[in-house]
């Protein structure tokens, strides 16, 4: 399923969406790839200010990291391939 996160569309698997206190709530895994792709990667997740968009489950939303993790794969080594987990949570306006 594709995850659009600021505009960077995110190929994730063992997608779930649920609704915790009012706020939409997703997590996936991800693959990430040494070089460009692990720089784009923590560029991105660094800013914890997300623009969320899945369009196959019509969802939009502001939203902030709420737990990730990522294998012990050192994607400094050429052709290393990590696999990610990131939850994302719905920003509460004002917040």
């Amino acid at each position: 399923m594709i995850i659009n996160i600021n505009e960077r569309s995110i190929e994730g698997t063992n997608f779930i969406h649920e609704e915790v206190n009012g706020s939409h709530l997703i997590s996936f895994h991800f693959r990430v790839k040494s070089g460009q792709d692990y720089h784009d990667t923590t560029t991105l997740l660094y800013k914890n200010d997300f623009e969320v968009k899945v369009p196959e489950k019509d969802l939009s939303f502001q939203a902030v990291i709420k737990q990730y993790s990522t294998s012990a794969v050192n994607l400094y080594e050429e052709n290393a391939v990590g696999d990610y987990f990131l939850e994302l949570i719905e920003k509460k306006a004002g917040k």
